[in-house]
Parts: C-alpha cells; sequence; structure tokens
C-alpha cells in the first residue's frame, strides 16, 4: 500500500531494554545560552549543574550539548580548536566530568557534539599545513588545491559556502607569496578536513573514544553528510549550486557521497565496543528521505534528525507527507523516527508557525514573505498542538531549550551585537540564527531572568526581550495553562502510556481534510485540528491531554488532543 493512504500502517521494532534511544526524548543546550554560573553573561558547565533538577522535572531522557571544546567562537563552537578539552568560557574537563556523573546519576544520559567535516583555523593541524606548504603530510589532512587561471588567481571551483561567499580562501605560503586555496564549505576560519586521508579518520576515532571512555552516552554528528568530496572535486551544475546546504538525490559533489558510509560504519563499531553501546544522531540534510535513511541502517548511526519534519509549514497535508515518507523509509531499515521541532539553527516554530503557511518548507523565518506578520498567539496555539502531534509520534525526540516555555524568535537584536557568520557573510542581507539564540528566562521579572546569578556584572550575551517576563521558569510552574506544565504532563504521559514512544501506529479511515488522527495500541489515539473550524471528536471514553480546553465533544482549530479509545 503506498505511502498517505489512510489505512497505512507502520510497524516498528519493539524497543528492547538496552535500545532505550529508541523511544528517547533528548533535551538540547545550547550551553551558551542556558545558564550563567559564574556572572559572565555566558552560559557555562556551572550553570547547567545548577539546572539539571528542571530537566529531571521536565521530563526528558537525555540531553544533548552543543560544542564546549575551545574555539574562536566564530561560528558559535563549530570552530573547533581542540576536540578533547573544555573552552575556559564553559568551565574545565574536571567539571565536565562532575555533571555528566551528576547528570547520570540523576537518570539523565549525556549527548555531545562532535565536528568531523572542519576543525577551526586555530587547530594545531591547520597551523602545521599553513607552515609546511604545498605537498606536504601536514596539507593532506585538509584540502588544499592550486588555484585557477593566472598565477592560479581564481579558485579551484565554483562551490559556495554555507554562510555565503566562495567556498575557497587563498594562503599566502611560509615564503611570502600567494600560493594554494583551501576548502570550507562554511566560514573560511573553519577548513574542511579531507576524509581520505587515514590520519583523519584515525584522529575521529580516538575522539570518539576519549569521550566514551569519560561516560558520554551519545553523539550528536554535525554535518554528518558532507565529510567525503568526489574526487576531482568538480565544479558545481546550477542546480547543485542552489542547494547550499541540502543534498540532492545522490551525485553532489560534496554532500551524501557514498563514501560516508564507510566512515561510519567505523564510528559504530567503536560505539559498539562498549559494554553499554553508546549512541549516535545524525544531522544530514537530505533530499529524500530513502538517502536518509542509509545513514541508520543497522552497522551505521542509530538515529537522524527528521527536518522534512521540522521544516514543513503548519498544514496537514505537509505533515502528513513528512511523517509517511520517514517513517516507510526509517522503517525499511529498522530504525525509529527522530521528531523535532526547533534548534540552535533554525528559527523558533512559535514564530515560524504564528505566520500565514506557505506550500513549501520553511527553514528560515525570512521564507515568508515580509508583509507575513507575526501573529503570537496563534503560533503559541500551534506550538502546543505540534508538541502533542511530535510526543504522541513514533520513535524519539528533541526538544531544543527554551521549547518548553514558548520562546519565539528574536527578531531585532541590534545588528552590532549580531554574532553568527551568516549576518557577515551575507553582507547583512541574513540576520542569520542568533535570533533563536538568546538566552532562555528561569524567574524574576525583568532580565536576566535569573540566567545569572544575582548581581553579575556582565549583560547576558545576547540582550532578553523584557516581554518574557510571563515565559519564565518560574512563572510558568504550576499554571495548569502554561506551555511548561503541557509539556510536563506531556512527557510524564508518555513514559507512563504504553503506546508511546517506540512502536506504531495507524491513521484513522477515513482520513479527513484539515485533520491528523491515528490510533496506537494499547488505547491510545491523537487528534490534531488544523482545519478552520471545530470538529467532533471521536468516539472515546477519556480525554488525557490537550492542548487547549475540549468543549462540547469538540476540538478547536489548531487543537490537538490525546484520546483513551
Amino acid at each position: 500500500m503506498p505511502p498517505g493512504t489512510p489505512e497505512q500502517q507502520h510497524t516498528r521494532t519493539p524497543a528492547a531494554a538496552h535500545d532505550w534511544w529508541r523511544s528517547a526524548v533528548v533535551y538540547q543546550v545550547y550551553i551558551r545560552s542556558f545558564a550563567d554560573g559564574n556572572g559572565d553573561g555566558i552560559g557555562d558547565i556551572a550553570g547547567l549543574r545548577d539546572r539539571l533538577p528542571h530537566l529531571v522535572d521536565l521530563g526528558v531522557d537525555a540531553l544533548w550539548l552543543n560544542p564546549w571544546y575551545p574555539s574562536p567562537m566564530t561560528d558559535g563552537g563549530y570552530d573547533v580548536s581542540d576536540y578533547r578539552a573544555i573552552d575556559p568560557l564553559f568551565g574545565t574537563l574536571q567539571e565536565a566530568e562532575s555533571m555528566m556523573q551528576e547528570a547520570h546519576d540523576l537518570g539523565l544520559k549525556v549527548f555531545l557534539d562532535i565536528v568531523p567535516n572542519h576543525t577551526s583555523d586555530h587547530h594545531h593541524w591547520f597551523r602545521e599545513a599553513l607552515a609546511a606548504g604545498p605537498d606536504s603530510a601536514a596539507r593532506d589532512r585538509y584540502i588544499f588545491r592550486t588555484g585557477r587561471g593566472p598565477g592560479g588567481s581564481l579558485p579551484p571551483n565554483n562551490w559556495r559556502s554555507g554562510f555565503g561567499g566562495p567556498a575557497w580562501e587563498r594562503v599566502t605560503e611560509p615564503d611570502g607569496t600567494p600560493g594554494q586555496w583551501y576548502l570550507h564549505l562554511f566560514a573560511p576560519e573553519q577548513p574542511d578536513l579531507n576524509w581520505d586521508n587515514a590520519e583523519v579518520r584515525s584522529e575521529f576515532e580516538d575522539v570518539l573514544r576519549f569521550w566514551f571512555d569519560l561516560g558520554v552516552d551519545g553523539i550528536r554528528i554535525d554535518v554528518a553528510h558532507g565529510l567525503v568530496k568526489e574526487v576531482g572535486l568538480p565544479d558545481l551544475g546550477h542546480s547543485d549550486i542552489e542547494r547550499i546546504g541540502m543534498a540532492a538525490e545522490g551525485g553532489h559533489p560534496h554532500w551524501d557521497r557514498d563514501g560516508v558510509h564507510e566512515i561510519f560504519r567505523g564510528w559504530r563499531a567503536v560505539a559498539d565496543s562498549y559494554e553499554e553501546p553508546r549512541v549516535f544522531v545524525a544531522e544530514a540534510w537530505m533530499g529524500a528521505p530513502d538517502r536518509l535513511a542509509r545513514y541508520v541502517r543497522h552497522d551505521e548511526l542509530h538515529m537522524a534528525f527528521n527536518f522534512d519534519y521540522l521544516t514543513a509549514p503548519w498544514r496537514a497535508d505537509r505533515l502528513r507527507a513528512a511523517i509517511d515518507t520517514n517513517l516507510v523509509a526509517f522503517g525499511a531499515v529498522g530504525a525509529p523516527g527522530t521528531w523535532v521541532l526547533s534548534n540552535h539553527d533554525m528559527a523558533r516554530h512559535v514564530s515560524r508557525y504564528g505566520r500565514p503557511q506557505p506550500d513549501e518548507p520553511v527553514r528560515a523565518l525570512s521564507d515568508f514573505l515580509a508583509d507575513k506578520s507575526f501573529d503570537l498567539g496563534l503560533g503559541t496555539r500551534r506550538a502546543r498542538a505540534a508538541a502533542l502531534l511530535t510526543l504522541a509520534l513514533p520513535g524519539g525526540a528533541y526538544i531544543y531549550q527554551g521549547e518548553e516555555l514558548g520562546l519565539w524568535e528574536i527578531e531585532d537584536l541590534p545588528e552590532e551585537l549580531l554574532q553568527d557568520p551568516t549576518w557577515m557573510r551575507s553582507g547583512g542581507t541574513d540576520r542569520g540564527r542568533d535570533g533563536c539564540r538568546v538566552p532562555i528566562p528561569w524567574s524574576g521579572d525583568r532580565p536576566p531572568f535569573g540566567y545569572s546569578p544575582p548581581g553579575a556584572g556582565a549583560e547576558p550575551w545576547l540582550p532578553q526581550p523584557t516581554a518574557w517576563r510571563s515565559l519564565t521558569v518560574e512563572a510558568q510552574r504550576g499554571d495548569e495553562t502554561s506551555m511548561l506544565e503541557l509539556y510536563r504532563k506531556a512527557l510524564q504521559q508518555r513514559r507512563a502510556h504504553p503506546a508511546l514512544g517506540d512502536g506504531t501506529m495507524t491513521w484513522d479511515s477515513p482520513a479527513r481534510e484539515g485533520v491528523l488522527s491515528f490510533t496506537r495500541e494499547p488505547g491510545f489515539r491523537c487528534v490534531v485540528n488544523l482545519s478552520e473550524r471545530p470538529i467532533a471528536l471521536p468516539a472515546h471514553t477519556e480525554v488525557l491531554l490537550s492542548s487547549a480546553p475540549v468543549r462540547d465533544g469538540c476540538l478547536g482549530t489548531d487543537t490537538a488532543v490525546w484520546l483513551r479509545p
């Protein structure tokens, strides 16, 4: 039966007790913006340790930390200069070990971020490469090439940076002459590694073992689809140039090359060598779900984010298509779905959903027309419904910090405070991702809202809006109508209900326009009304949870409900 038909059932392999990750809800900690423990305005390990009880109270199973390694912070820590240490901004390695032990004592697993596509230009390997000159073993760890044109003055090919501009930077050789070019698919300060080099492969397997030996339970892999480049580095065709950040359906010269799978099979062997096997989740942007599913085959990675679901507009047909195609593709290889609504690279979904919805995927607020103003009430109502939909789907889910508070994207940060390299590389036309990285509010009625300790001398690294005073953890705790309490109840029920987490789902038949309705056994139904009018609820014995009040047996527009049939 083809995907999308009302009677289709998505079947998942039942998770064994040690396969905790198949059902896990993971909380993403963007450490710079989570909690500031020492008062310098930047989130750190001390602040995270103080706030671990919030994650336990929320009801998540694990936390994922964005990079905390030493870095010049050109790209928010995704330019790593040392993969086996902690940046002093965040603390020390000893503090990191203590935090992980405390998390484990509280029943939380810990994921780290690894950045294997590129290093910082401050990494000792890259400095050695610059000093060693052309044709050296040091340069072979990266992708250096002689330029085209007179005197090699033109880039080696037409590849483009994901942050704007050419993907090549020319170096000055040790003798002072203009020299080779190096590849950087992102910022110039992030030179791409050469994954055809055996030393690079060995180094990263050793890095994995370093953190696994310290007790890390899982790894999120940045740009997992970008490690291998086509031999010869051929020019991009016009259609591929337009797909800077996403793999096409195979054949792209630097996205989703078949060679990445050999690398990840080696990583899986490292993870499986531990008594309690470690796990991986991939950040991999694909043009087709069946290509993404290749990353989560039984001998490769465990999970991969479903970005088709994240970027789907708030439309029943688009969301259903994203759910169906993912579950069919992942089901074919025995992998669980991995659902996500927001992250540190995407505009917060309250702000995406609070506008008239387009037909096409939405990755940034710039995808909307300028005259599509933001309706906070609408965005919040839809975000509440989306939370119940997401947490009812088969598989695991990721929550981005502040999502449980209903935070919206900060769209008016002063230009002089913007730090995302996209802002500068685009010539000031793309504000980048800072708006979703503003420090989250904990308590009080004015900034910094408990993010920094009382009396701290430094302001948060990005300013918080005073309007967040009603969205602090303190303000929402115990308020039965709040976003925080909705998430707490949903996660509590998800953990307790035998139908939720990994398993199966069956769409109700017949499907209704603008409505998503499915059952999961035993004894669970989720209904989401995305239409423009209230709908009658199907027969049920109990309302387990709803994103808005259910009155007279009807479900309002932009509302979701969990039912006991």
